[in-house]
């Protein structure tokens, strides 16, 4: 008989599960998902009650033979693929393919990977989770539906490549409307009038006088608002000779609790700000921590607990643990008496622990050595702020006063640290800030009301307003956790997705939306405005956790989605704009015809604006946006000089305009014709792939060997002289971390993404049309 068949979903989880189950068990692993909708149809059977069709994963053919013969005749399997939705489909997708007379399936959650957690969950094994499986396949169905039926739209009606999702589509439309708020923007001007003041100093101090600022807050109790420089003149000219007293001193000290451990999106954005990770570096470091590192026995253990996860609660055992250290560490005075618990905002997503580590016992210090620089930054980060939760609170003393000046009102404040407490060890971005705002280690003197005081200066200041800001990783990953929009665990792909497809870029550091971007939003929100809307968006989450917790069927879910869906698309494939055909007009009169109405239409070349009595009117001109996001249409460089040298012939290549706008063209015309994009360098086509050796900065992109064999090399060649044969693709490994797959082709497999690591032979499908959030 063969032994009893473990099932997970990771490689690198088998090395650790071996380590604690030692003979008595059979470890494989499904490397991901095994079974998945068609790549090439949309997979759902709309009219039998949106049944999915599943087929096996290009190149899992083999994986799927290797688990059938791990399990032999076995009649017990273990199935132990994530602790989440993802993982639950993984597990009914296994035992599908295992299915046996006589065999039993039997869930198994390992929400950390250390001895006792998994032998605890061996001994504790739990039936498969129909809910939670369901949950995961109406997300699958809704994305396939909404990804698989827009975005062939899209090609039509703007260009091919296009995708649309269910919610990167929600979160572009964030960053275009906050970037329609930024260029409607008006500043407007307004004055602040602080005083420095002197008090008579404490005699213990050895100084005459102490020095501090206050600033111009209320006039005859109404809180004042300075409009223009007139207005702070006059204000200067009232307060001419007045004398100031202070008139109210309040001092107090409040108590601050420590934040909870993290759970996923707030590690995220605590990472991107502190670390300047980015979220799906986060999680790729995250997952090497949770699936196990050596740590100097010569076999992996993981250090931290699950990190998907939008649940505050620890266990006991932990919170225990972390008392016990705090006590040994800093004293009986940063120990509370019993462990610190923090309430949860969501039921269905309550299966796991916040994520901290496996044991305080691992202190950063003690893992230094076995860790690389980035898993020891994201260790020391979640180590802090687990122990920190259960440490004591700060005290901090605030004072506050008010000073008089005739009918004027001045207020100074400043606080210090009376107790440390759990600051003592960790503060967050948020509480940094929290202590900036309330002037935390600006010191007041020693004041008492009716205190005269001396002014030395009265300064007027002039500010403008500011525009609201652009989002960064960190405060995008936030504001869709506030609006409820995906789950933090899909964070790291949105955002991931929304620059690969070229709808938004980044600047220094923020996202912009690209013309491009802009354009396809305008046309989903105009035609679908519910589906890609925030609240409908939220509700449709909400709805997903509600079926995970059996509360709702699926079914009545989807039903409900699709009605709507069906008839807004029926509308958008008739009134949808064509950006191929007549476009998207704008407020502009055609300059040459002085008739014509100018339109922004999409093309080979990417956008441009041409006039709408085309063929008449022949008007075309590439476009910019100013500040305020106008249209700024620029006119032609024909035949400029170019760094490019043609690959055809090897004479220089020109810049030279077209009607879809400027393109690369042989100075060598007519007898030869090569033509190539501006985007980059004739022979050297953009991949969007960093290049992987340390301290470059370059970029992979398509080249061409003496040869004519395609390869693909470093943009900073050659000063850099990586180079592989594959066409690197701009999407990481799930499984080693690695930063970018390769596109393969086989006559067995087809096309499919492949990662380079050899230990790690990862295989996925190539997504067309994405279907990702």
């Amino acid at each position: 008989m063969t032994k009893p068949l473990v099932v997970v979903e990771s490689p690198t989880k088998v090395r650790t599960l071996k380590k604690y189950l030692g003979k008595d068990f059979n470890v494989a692993a499904t490397v991901g998902h095994i079974k998945d909708l068609p790549l090439r149809e949309i997979g759902i059977d709309i009219e039998n009650g949106f049944t999915p069709v599943y087929q096996t994963i290009a190149g899992k053919q083999k994986v799927i033979g290797a688990l059938k013969k791990a399990a032999g005749d076995t009649t017990e399997v273990y199935l132990a693929p994530d602790p989440d939705r993802e993982g639950e489909a993984i597990a009914w997708h296994t035992a599908d393919v295992l299915k046996k007379k006589g065999r039993q399936f039997h869930r198994v959650l390992f929400h950390e990977l250390t001895g006792g957690a998994i032998r605890e969950a061996m001994h504790r094994p739990l039936p498969l989770n129909a809910a939670k499986y369901d949950a995961q396949q109406t997300r699958r169905i809704l994305d396939r539906l909404v990804g698989y039926q827009i975005s062939p739209l899209l090609w039509r009606k703007v260009k091919g490549g296009l995708s649309a999702g269910r919610v990167q589509s929600v979160a572009v439309r964030i960053i275009c409307e906050r970037e329609r708020a930024i260029q409607a923007f008006e500043p407007q001007e307004y004055w602040s009038i602080s005083a420095d003041l002197a008090a008579k100093a404490d005699a213990s101090s050895g100084a005459d006088e102490t020095l501090f600022s206050a600033k111009l807050v209320k006039k005859l109790d109404r809180k004042i608002e300075i409009p223009d420089e007139q207005s702070a003149l006059q204000i200067l000219k009232e307060l001419d000779g007045a004398a100031f007293t202070v008139a109210k001193v309040v001092k107090k000290t409040v108590r601050r609790n420590p934040l909870p451990p993290f759970i996923t999106s707030k590690l995220q954005q605590e990472a991107i700000q502190k670390l300047r990770f980015s979220a799906k570096k986060t999680m790729s470091v995250a997952q090497q921590l949770y699936e196990g590192i050596d740590i100097g026995d010569g076999e992996p253990e993981g250090l931290i607990t699950y990190m998907r996860t939008d649940s505050t609660r620890i266990s006991a055992e932990a919170a225990a643990e972390a008392l016990t250290l705090i006590r040994d560490r800093f004293g009986e005075r940063y120990t509370i008496a019993k462990p610190r618990a923090f309430p949860n905002k969501n039921k269905a997503q309550d299966a796991h622990e916040a994520i901290r580590p496996t044991s305080v016992a691992n202190t950063p210090e003690k893992l230094a050595p076995h860790l690389n620089a980035d898993q020891l930054n994201l260790y020391r980060l979640i180590w802090q702020r687990f122990v920190a939760s259960q440490m004591a609170q700060a005290l901090i003393d605030q004072n506050s006063v008010t000073i008089a000046a005739r009918d004027y009102r001045f207020a100074a404040s400043g606080s210090s640290i009376r107790f440390a407490g759990f600051m003592a060890l960790y503060l967050s971005v948020e509480e940094s800030d929290a202590q900036s705002r309330e002037g935390q280690g600006s010191m007041l003197p020693e004041l008492t009301e009716g205190q005269a005081l001396t002014l030395r200066r009265l300064d007027p200041k002039q500010h403008f307003t500011q525009p609201p800001p652009r989002f960064s990783e960190a405060s995008l990953v936030k504001e869709l956790e506030e609006n409820g929009i995906g789950r933090p665990s899909t964070y790291a792909a949105i955002l991931g997705t929304i620059r690969e497809k070229g709808y938004v870029e980044m600047l220094k550091g923020y996202f912009r939306p690209t013309e491009l971007g802009f354009i396809v939003n305008d046309l989903l929100v105009a035609n679908f405005t519910d589906i890609f809307g925030v609240d409908f968006t939220a509700r449709m989450e909400d709805n997903l956790d509600r079926i995970e917790a059996a509360e709702i069927n699926s079914l009545s879910v989807l039903e409900g989605f699709y009605g709507q869906f069906k008839d807004d698309l029926g509308k958008a494939a008739e009134g949808m704009l064509s950006m191929r055909g007549i476009g998207m007009p704008v407020d502009l009169t055609c300059p040459e015809c002085g008739q014509g109405q100018i339109h922004i239409k999409v093309g080979k070349n990417g956008e441009y604006l041409a006039c709408d009595r085309y063929p008449k009117c022949r008007y075309t001109r590439n476009y910019t946006r100013d500040e305020k996001g106008r249209i700024q249409p620029v006119d032609p460089q024909t035949d400029a000089d170019s760094d490019a040298v043609c690959e055809k012939c090897g004479r220089p290549m020109r810049i030279r305009e077209g009607r879809f706008g400027p393109f690369l063209a042989c100075s060598g015309y007519p007898e030869c014709r090569h033509t190539a994009s501006l985007s980059g360098p004739a022979n050297a086509a953009a991949t969007g792939v960093a290049c992987p050796q340390p301290g470059c900065s370059g970029e992979l992109v398509g080249r061409k060997s003496k040869r004519g064999k395609a390869f693909y090399g470093c943009s900073r060649y050659p000063d850099c002289d990586y180079a592989i044969w594959d066409k690197p693709v701009p999407v990481g490994c799930p499984v080693c971390g690695a930063p970018f797959l390769v596109e393969r082709t086989t006559k067995k497999d087809g096309t499919f993404l492949a990662c380079l690591n050899r230990s790690c032979g990862h295989r996925q499908p190539v997504e067309t049309p994405s279907a990702k959030d």
